[in-house]
């Protein structure tokens, strides 16, 4: 192999002499010119190969070695992207190959950073309970700071999906059930993916994904078709994507479902007229893994040939990991089935992301040891994951006040599954780094709170039992540590590897016996506050109506043992709210706030029983969207509005104060919804038009202004024109979409 020293020289010397074209420039226009600069010397076989994305294998230790077959294809430039390989070392070497090439053009390495490099932050849906765009942006930041200096340029994040059924395995990558929360969530991810701007060395390329309905999958089964009226699709599935765009992000993937019966990958409305044309997205789409090849399955595509036509026809650039544009693209543009300038225009979008990488300038700038050794040791981007940790744990329940825990408690029983967990702490789509001993590395929930409370608070610990199974041998065990202590700590949940990907479930109630543990433990009397770790809303009815308190800790990542420590013990006051809703149970699934009315809905004041209800269940959720206590109080008061008549041009203000009533600082999250009366279209009982979250010391009072105008209240009517019907308008300003302290109304005008 070349000397790493010498390898850069010989194409610093290239680019001097017979490729001119390749130096780096920021000005688009310069690069257009050099991309198609670079497409006249191309053949067929080479522009197909950029449009082809292969996946290393890892072996235990981390690493990705290189096949033969990989190395042929490199070395040939017919490999336009990786995945799966990272660190410095291993980049490198499958960069070196790529410039063995004829045209030299460089690789794309990409990986699924999804919350996180080596430093893990709360899976994301945990992310959008904290309500702080700030703290999202910040943790993508240092994700992307991280993985660039390991070699990465691209991560297939943010997930933008709206979700509204907890049953799919996949709702723990995004940002829960609401259009406006989610899109800009998505906003503040590719900020921080993306940085000051692709070329810089700290700056990753983002993907938003899966385009487009994933999260509406039939039954909440992951890959399932998706089946949904056109307005429903811009109005609450869309927004996040254009969000997206907005930002200005590089990259989107397709999604795997059908929609309205045809595939995403293959979705020409979808790709060409929405994205490619309205949005006049720049970037590139890459499809999600083999959903080129399985259009077959879909029985969409006769074959895998066709299935290559139906994709590059549809707009789909890049192929991941199936291979079917490596075998059969070539073929269709020589037999005319499809036209070369659809693949000279899908090649032109990749290079051109390569050029603004700046990888023509050097394709090992992203390869650098010092920088990768010192940046994911940098102790700071551990602070910044404790902190968004404990700003995303929801406080469901608390009564008698029991939390924060008292400094004069001598002995606590610290029982459950996830108790001395290390790693299961990181959640689904974790990053595994080579050399990161992650049993070191994350501190478990036992040993921060041990440190937390120092010697002065004996914890005594059981078991209890394992996440999944029937085994109550551990009971005993656990009953009597709860006897032996003031207060007992249960931290109990899913199994990290029980959500995401491929984990759907259809029962999400608390899984094994873990609820007959805290039956059992709640039986001797002792106060009991449960943790419930999980990568979904679960459903635990039981503990919800007996136990003292109950924090909802999600998945928190590497710091998520000492940000719970900091929330129990209110060093962090708990400040999260909801982003999804959680069901009583999953025969109510989907349930989602922003429901529409029927003309026999069910309220308490329904004189009979033919009301749109259960007759063995309550409609009401067990905790709403947007639901979360503290460890204070609020008080909303002083409602005034800048005009009650909103005219052309003449945006209404709505202010209002809010007063920290308890005893100690915190943060609330103040939620703005609005509601339509009549309409061309039925509008939802409620939508989320803003929020603000504020941090009060005791007593303090912040005065708020909402800007309440035309756009925001616009929707999509029947023939899919985005309006601003004239009408009457109630505003709703509250803790919650079922805890609306303030209301109002408007009338909006032609």
């Amino acid at each position: 192999m070349m000397h790493p020293i010498r390898s850069a020289m010989r194409w610093s010397l290239l680019l001097l002499t017979i490729m001119p074209m390749f130096c780096r420039a920021s000005d688009p226009h310069a690069i257009d010119e050099k991309v198609q600069a670079l497409l006249t010397q191309m053949s067929l076989e080479e522009k197909v190969g950029q449009l082809t994305q292969y996946s290393a294998t890892w072996k235990a230790d981390g690493t990705a070695p290189i096949t033969e077959e990989m190395r042929d294809a490199i070395e040939h430039g017919l490999v336009g992207a990786m995945l799966n390989v990272l660190g410095t070392r291993d980049t490198r070497q499958y960069q070196e190959l790529a410039l063995h090439a004829r045209l030299k053009i460089p690789l794309l390495f990409g990986l699924d950073v999804i919350h996180g490099y080596k430093t893990t932050f709360p899976i994301p849906l945990a992310e959008a309970a904290s309500w702080d765009l700030d703290g999202i942006e910040r943790s993508a930041r240092i994700a992307a700071t991280e993985a660039a200096a390991s070699g990465i340029q691209w991560t297939f994040a943010p997930m933008v999906d709206i979700a509204r059924d907890p049953r799919w395995g996949r709702v723990m990558e995004g940002a829960g059930e609401d259009t406006l929360l989610a899109s800009r969530i998505a906003y503040a991810r590719v900020r921080g993916f993306q940085g000051a701007g692709l070329g810089e060395t700290d700056a990753l390329m983002a993907c938003a994904k899966h385009f487009a309905a994933y999260g509406a999958a039939v039954g909440g089964r992951d890959y399932n078709s998706v089946d949904m009226s056109e307005r429903m699709l811009w109005e609450t599935y869309l927004p996040p994507f254009k969000a997206a765009v907005d930002a200005g992000v590089a990259t989107l993937m397709n999604s795997f479902n059908d929609l309205n019966g045809i595939p995403a990958t293959g979705n020409r409305y979808l790709l060409r007229e929405v994205l490619k044309g309205q949005w006049n997205f720049d970037g590139f789409v890459v499809s999600d893994w083999h959903s080129i090849a399985e259009m077959v399955n879909h029985g969409f595509a006769a074959d895998e040939r066709d299935a290559a036509r139906l994709a590059m026809t549809a707009g789909n650039d890049m192929d991941m990991a199936s291979g079917v544009y490596r075998k059969y693209l070539g073929d269709l543009v020589a037999t005319g089935r499809v036209p070369l300038r659809l693949v000279d225009e899908a090649v032109g979008r990749i290079l051109r992301k390569k050029f603004e990488l700046g990888l023509f300038d050097d394709p090992y700038r992203f390869d650098d040891p010092r920088r990768e050794q010192a940046t994911l040791n940098d102790p700071e981007h551990g602070r910044a994951a404790r902190k968004i940790a404990a700003n995303s744990i929801v406080l469901l329940k608390n009564s008698p006040h029991v939390l924060p825990l008292s400094r004069s408690l001598k002995t606590i029983a610290f029982i459950g599954p996830m108790v001395k967990a290390n790693k299961d702490n990181l959640g689904g789509w974790s990053v595994t780094v080579p050399g990161v001993d992650y049993s070191q590395f994350v501190v478990s929930q036992w040993d921060a709170l041990r440190n937390k409370l120092g010697d002065g608070t004996r914890l005594v610990y059981a078991r209890g039992c394992d996440f999944v199974g029937e085994d109550r041998s551990g009971f005993a065990e656990a009953v009597d540590a709860a006897r032996q202590a003031e207060l007992v700590i249960m931290s109990v949940g899913e199994q990290w590897t029980m959500s995401g990907e491929a984990r759907s479930r259809s029962n999400i109630h608390l899984p094994g016996v873990q609820e007959d543990l805290i039956k059992a433990v709640q039986a001797t009397g002792k106060p009991v506050v449960v943790l419930i770790n999980a990568g979904r809303p679960l459903i635990f009815n039981w503990t919800a109506d007996n136990v003292a308190a109950i924090l909802y800790t999600w998945f928190l990542g590497s710091e998520a043992g000492n940000a719970i420590a900091d929330v129990l013990v209110g060093d962090v006051n708990p400040s999260a709210k909801l982003p999804i809703t959680f069901p009583r149970s999953e025969g109510q699934i989907p349930l989602y706030y922003n429901h529409f009315n029927t003309g026999r809905p069910d309220v308490p004041t329904a004189p009979d029983r033919f009301v749109s209800a259960y007759i063995d269940l309550e409609s009401s959720p067990r905790y709403a969207f947007g639901f979360g206590l503290s460890y204070t109080t609020f008080d909303y008061s002083g409602l005034s509005l800048s005009g009650k008549i909103m005219r052309a041009g003449e945006p209404i203000t709505l202010n209002l104060d809010v007063r920290n009533t308890g005893p100690i600082a915190g943060d609330e999250v103040v939620q703005l919804y609005s509601h339509q009366l009549a309409a061309s279209v039925v509008r939802p009982v409620m939508e989320l038009r803003d929020f603000r979250k504020v941090h009060l010391e005791p007593g303090q009072i912040a005065h708020i202004a909402f800007t309440v105008d035309r756009e925001m209240l616009a929707f999509y009517n029947a023939r899919l024109q985005r309006v601003a019907e004239p009408g009457d308008i109630e505003l709703m300003v509250g803790s919650s979409s079922a805890d609306i302290h303030l209301r109002t109304h408007i009338s909006l005008e032609e």
